[in-house]
């Protein structure tokens, strides 16, 4: 068998496959072609990777990239190649009424593959730039269900879900009605709803109550007030209802969505997120959240096994939008793969209230494909500085 590109002796984590070990990655046509020990490279393009991790290609499955159309998002290939990230999934900047916008002029426009859930807020997230929040989900006549349902309807191809933001002045009096509206467009559309929990009200016990199977409750480890801990710093008893029913947790680290006093007490109590993604927008992108591959070390220096982590932001998001041909390494799977390496560090991590926690580890992109072509892979000066010793000279 010949290849096209072979990826030599990496440690191959694909969590849909269990598979975790020393293998070489041959690649034919844009696919995954082969995975063991020794292949035969010959003609091929050979890539050295020993030390290094081999994972599917990551899924952000909460970034905001409709990118200079909506105030809140940033360039999707920027962070794609920061990040190596071979899928960006877009939590809801555009409604339908400028969906198209966002299709024609970013989507279509870039190499990587980003797929949408759909604000059920007909103009999107309109309002939201630093130092600005104007809630778009806090009138009903904004929230039009039949609009919604038929612009799903005519792009299946690349929205995934329906979106809403629930809680404080993103949905201001509305409240639980704005995740009605929501729930009925999924419903109609047979699709799952990703809803974001702010500020009380309403509670995060109320919210949580109301999502169904497959659904995701995004920014799981939001720090008080409105976490997933009781006051007895133990995970609410509907969370828990939440999960043993089939509703999934997301990190969605953002700006405001991740304090290490929530991460720590609901990692004690058992309860580990489904999901890892950045919420990456114009004020997040800046840090603490950076990306996703920033918010994957900080849960990895939470204690999260490695294999989980690349779990969480591999094969679990695909299967969470349907796209089981995405996130993992199988033969005949689309070859998209993430190469990182697992470096020591002295990096401090800071959650969004600014409490902080000393880290030993980062995780850095040593190089991405995407349907088997070579992306590039940028650097991360916020990063750098803080890798340790004999890795060094990687970055260069």
């Amino acid at each position: 068998m010949s290849f096209d590109l072979v990826l030599k002796g990496g440690r191959v984590i694909d969590e849909r496959n269990g598979v975790d070990g020393m293998f070489d990655v041959g690649v034919r046509g844009g696919r995954i072609a082969a995975i063991g020990q020794g292949l035969d490279a010959t003609g091929a393009r050979v890539r050295d990777v020993a030390g290094c991790i081999v994972a599917p290609g990551l899924i952000d499955i909460h970034t905001h990239v409709y990118h200079k159309a909506t105030s809140l998002s940033v360039d999707p290939d920027m962070i794609a190649r920061r990040a190596a990230i071979t899928t960006l999934i877009d939590a809801g900047s555009a409604g339908a009424g400028n969906y198209d916008g966002f299709r024609d002029y970013v989507m279509a426009r870039s190499p990587y593959r980003i797929l949408a859930f759909l604000n059920i807020s007909f103009p999107g997230i309109f309002g939201f730039d630093k130092g600005l929040f104007i809630g778009e989900a806090t009138l009903a006549d904004m929230l039009p269900v039949d609009r919604c349902v038929r612009k799903i309807e005519a792009n299946r191809d690349r929205i995934i879900g329906v979106k809403v933001r629930i809680g404080g002045p993103a949905t201001g009096d509305l409240g639980l009605g704005a995740l009605e509206l929501a729930l009925e467009a999924a419903e109609q559309t047979g699709l799952p709803l990703m809803t974001h929990i702010g500020g009380p009200p309403p509670s995060y016990a109320e919210v949580v109550s109301m999502l169904r199977p497959g659904d995701i409750l995004t920014h799981c480890y939001r720090p008080d007030p409105n976490s997933a801990l009781g006051p007895d710093g133990k995970v609410l008893k509907e969370v828990r209802d939440a999960r043993e029913r089939g509703v999934l947790f997301d990190i969605a680290h953002g700006m405001g969505a991740f304090g290490y006093a929530s991460t720590e007490a609901a990692l004690r109590d058992g309860f580990p997120p489904d999901l890892i993604s950045s919420d990456v927008h114009v004020v997040a992108v800046e840090g603490p959240g950076f990306d996703l591959l920033h918010t994957m070390s900080k849960l990895y220096n939470c204690g999260i096994p490695l294999k989980d982590i690349i779990g969480m932001s591999t094969s679990r998001p695909a299967l969470a939008v349907r796209r089981p041909d995405l996130g993992h390494i199988a033969v005949g799977a689309e070859a998209d793969i993430t190469v990182l390496r697992d470096v020591p560090s002295n990096y401090v991590f800071a959650d969004v209230q600014g409490v902080t926690r000393q880290g030993t580890r980062l995780l850095q992109p040593v190089a991405c494909y995407l349907g088997g072509r070579e992306m590039e892979v940028t650097h991360r000066p916020f990063e750098e500085p803080f890798v340790l010793h004999e890795h060094h000279h990687h970055h260069h």
